[in-house]
C-alpha cells in the first residue's frame, strides 16, 4: 500500500534520530581483590613492555619497510697455480668466465686419455663391466638402444671385452683408458676474489655500493677486513673456507659450495653512512654426504690429431661460490605508526578479558565484588507534625531540591524526575513530586517511626524526629545495596 510508506518513514524517523544521537557505555564493575588486581596490572605492564621494547625499538614498528632490494653482482678472480703437468691461470680454472654471482674455481682435475669417435666394448659407469653391458649373444644387444647408464649407442654386436663379452657401442673410445689426477690446491687458497655489489631500494629512491674508494688504486693494495676495510670486498679463497668453518685441503679434494651472504639492513631515518653491508659465510651443500659428495662436473677439450677429431675429457672438482644479496630498508611513516599504536592500545584490554574469565570461572561467585565509591547519601524531608495522638494516615506536599541525588532503592532517577516535572512541574529550585503519604508513628520521639511513599518512589521507612512542631524524615537507601559506576 503506497499510503503506508510515509507513515512508516515518519514512525522510523524519531527512532533513527535517537539511535544516531545516543551513546551506550558498558557497565564497569570495580573488583576489590588483591590477587586479581595485581595480575591485571602485571598483564598490562607486560603488554606495554612488549610493544615499547620489541615492536617499537627492536622491530621499528613506526617505519614503512621494503625488503628484497634490486641488486647487481660482478666478480673477478685473480691468481696463478701449478699442477704436475702445467701452470694454470684464471682463464682455465674459473668457470664460467663471465664473472656473475655464481662461479666455480677448480682445485683438482682427473684427465682421461685421448679419445676419438669409434666403436668399442661397453663398460659400466664405474669403470667395470656391469650386468647391463654383459652379453652372451647378439640377441642380448639391441641395435640402436641407448640408456642413461650407457656410454654410447649399441651397434647390436656382442664382442670380447675384459674378462668376458660385452655389447659394442658407438662412443668416444677408449672408455676405460684410465685417467690421471692433478691437484691445483697448492696456491688456490691464495686466489683473490673481488665481489662488487650495488643495491637499490626503489620505494625510497636509495642506492648504495659496497665499494667506496677515495683513490683509483685503492683496490690494488687492500683486502677485506670487517673493521678496518669494510669497503674493500677482496677476499682470499682460503679466507672464505675458513670463515665457513671448513678445512681448505679437504674442501679442495672433494669440492663444495660456499655461500657469501651480503646483508643490507638500512635505517633511512639515520644518515647514509649508517647503512653498511654485513658479510657472512657458510657452506651450502650437505657436508659428509655418502651419495655423490662434494661438487664436481665434466668438460672436454677438442683438437685434431692426424686428421682425426680427438678430445680430452676432464672431471673437475672445485669450490663453487654463490653470492647471495639480501636486505631491507625502513623509514618513518605515519600510517604504520598509527596502526601499531592502535594495536598496542587494543592489546592492553587483553588483561581485562583474562581477568574477567578468571573472575567468572575460577573465583567464588557468592562474594560481592563491588562496593560504593562513597557512602549512601541521606536526605531530610520536613513535614508538619499531626496533632497529638493522631496516628491515622495523613499526606502532605513533597518538595525535593532539583539537584537532589540519592542511590539504591527509592532513588529518584532521570525518568522519575522527568515524570515529576510533567506531573507537577518545577517551582524555583525545588521540584514538587506530588504528595507524600505517611502512616504510623506519631509526634513523639518514642514513636516507632514513619513509613512514607510517593507516586515516583518506593515506600521508605524512617525515624521521625520532633523539632518544634515539625518532623524530619530521613530517606536513606538500605546498607546492603550494591552500587556500580558507569565507565
Amino acid at each position: 500500500d503506497v499510503t503506508k510508506v510515509p507513515r512508516l518513514a515518519a514512525a522510523m524517523g524519531p527512532g533513527c534520530r535517537r539511535a544516531v544521537s545516543s551513546y551506550s557505555s558498558p557497565q564497569v564493575v570495580v573488583v576489590r581483590d588483591g590477587r586479581l588486581g595485581t595480575a591485571y596490572r602485571a598483564l598490562q605492564l607486560l603488554v606495554l613492555l612488549y610493544f615499547i621494547g620489541y615492536v617499537f625499538i627492536v622491530q621499528k614498528g613506526y617505519q614503512e619497510r621494503e625488503t628484497g632490494p634490486e641488486s647487481s653482482v660482478i666478480t673477478k678472480v685473480k691468481g696463478v697455480t701449478q699442477s704436475l703437468s702445467k701452470v694454470w691461470d684464471v682463464g682455465e680454472y674459473v668457470a664460467p668466465p663471465e664473472g656473475g654471482s655464481s662461479f666455480s674455481i677448480l682445485t683438482r682435475v682427473e684427465v682421461s686419455a685421448a679419445q676419438a669417435m669409434g666403436t668399442c666394448h661397453e663398460v659400466s659407469m664405474g669403470g667395470h663391466r656391469g650386468p647391463s653391458a654383459a652379453c652372451h649373444s647378439e640377441q642380448d644387444c639391441v641395435s640402436g638402444a641407448m640408456d642413461a647408464s650407457h656410454h654410447g649407442v649399441r651397434t647390436g654386436r656382442c664382442v670380447p671385452g675384459g674378462s668376458g663379452r660385452s655389447c659394442e657401442v658407438l662412443a668416444w673410445c677408449p672408455l676405460h683408458g684410465g685417467s690421471s689426477s692433478e691437484s691445483l690446491a697448492e696456491m688456490a687458497a691464495q686466489f683473490t676474489i673481488l665481489i662488487k655489489n650495488h643495491v637499490r631500494f626503489p620505494r625510497f629512491g636509495f642506492s648504495k655500493a659496497n665499494i667506496q674508494a677515495a683513490e683509483s688504486h685503492y683496490l690494488k693494495s687492500c683486502t677485506f677486513n670487517a673493521t678496518s676495510a669494510l669497503y674493500c670486498p677482496i677476499f682470499r679463497l682460503g679466507f672464505l673456507a675458513e670463515q665457513a668453518g671448513e678445512d681448505f685441503a679437504v674442501l679442495a679434494e672433494k669440492g663444495g659450495v660456499i655461500g657469501v651472504i651480503i646483508s643490507w639492513d638500512c635505517n633511512l631515518d639515520l644518515p647514509d653512512t649508517e647503512c653498511n653491508p654485513r658479510y657472512s659465510f657458510r657452506r651450502l651443500d650437505p657436508k659428509g654426504a655418502l651419495a655423490s659428495p662434494g661438487y664436481n662436473y665434466r668438460f672436454a677439450k677438442y683438437y685434431s690429431w692426424n686428421g682425426t677429431c680427438t678430445r680430452v675429457l676432464t672431471k673437475a672438482y672445485g669450490i663453487r661460490v654463490d653470492v647471495i644479496v639480501q636486505g631491507q630498508a625502513g623509514k618513518f611513516s605515519l600510517i604504520p605508526t598509527v596502526i601499531t599504536l592502535a594495536t598496542a592500545l587494543t592489546s592492553v584490554g587483553l588483561g581485562s578479558f583474562l581477568c574477567d574469565w578468571v573472575l567468572l570461572c575460577c573465583m567464588d561467585k557468592e562474594r560481592r565484588y563491588s562496593t560504593p565509591d562513597h557512602p549512601p547519601s541521606t536526605t531530610k524531608l520536613t513535614f508538619p507534625i499531626p496533632m497529638a495522638g493522631q496516628n491515622a494516615p495523613y499526606s502532605h506536599p513533597l518538595l525535593l531540591p532539583i539537584n537532589h541525588h540519592c542511590s539504591g532503592r527509592g532513588r529518584v532517577g532521570g525518568e522519575g524526575r522527568a515524570a515529576a516535572r510533567r506531573a507537577s512541574g518545577a517551582v524555583g529550585n525545588t521540584l514538587e513530586l506530588g504528595r507524600v503519604h505517611c502512616w504510623g508513628g506519631g509526634p513523639h520521639a518514642a514513636a516507632p517511626g514513619l513509613c512514607c511513599r510517593t507516586a515516583v518512589t518506593a515506600p521508605l521507612c524512617a525515624q521521625a524526629e520532633p523539632q518544634g512542631g515539625t518532623a524530619q524524615l530521613r530517606l536513606q537507601p538500605p546498607r546492603d545495596s550494591v552500587t556500580s559506576s558507569m565507565g
